[in-house]
């Protein structure tokens, strides 16, 4: 529905900025009515689908700075963080992949919408990286997906490099790498 690429619509869910996005206002509302306001409302959006106006598509895609304006939106409609990821909408686009490729606009998100939490996606695949994105105050938090797939221990692996503690299952205590949390 965001991006006019792929929203064709004609009717008060297409065309304009208050077009596309008023289905996600009116399902964070619909959300918001029967979840606790004490428990967090996340939002995954593509924040950019990597399409620049031309003769194809005279529009573009949709953008950074309409995802901080609907960010914006969805703060003031009780959405305490969003997921920041990006789309793959067009044969169009243009994805400069490299390691945290998109932490850029969760830290666009946190930076230019005030009181709104954000989250880093991907290509995080290290320890030190997760850790510096929020250290570095570019994101509140970093969701990890593939590296997960790859490496089921990549939390207790991360806590063993980055000097901290992580709860291991019972069972695998005795594998634990000693360190000054071993317990076996």
């Amino acid at each position: 529905f965001l991006s006019p690429i792929s929203n064709k619509r004609t009717d008060e869910y297409g065309g304009s900025f208050e077009n596309r996005t008023r289905m996600m206002v009116e399902t964070v509302r619909g959300v918001r009515k029967v979840w606790p306001k004490e428990k967090p409302l996340f939002v995954r959006l593509s924040i950019t689908d990597w399409v620049e106006p031309s003769d194809e598509i005279p529009t573009g895609g949709w953008t950074e700075e309409e995802s901080v304006e609907l960010a914006k939106l969805l703060g003031s409609e009780g959405v305490d963080l969003v997921d920041c990821s990006t789309s793959g909408s067009s044969p169009k686009q243009q994805i400069p992949l490299s390691p945290g490729y998109q932490v850029p606009f969760a830290s666009s998100i946190k930076k230019n919408v005030p009181g709104m939490l954000s989250g880093a996606v991907g290509l995080i695949t290290e320890a030190k990286q997760a850790n510096d994105i929020v250290e570095g105050n570019d994101a509140d938090l970093v969701f990890l997906g593939r590296v997960l797939l790859h490496n089921p221990n990549f939390v207790l692996d991360a806590a063993t490099q980055l000097g901290t503690f992580a709860q291991y299952p019972h069972q695998y205590e005795r594998g634990r790498p000693k360190t000054k949390y071993s317990f076996v």
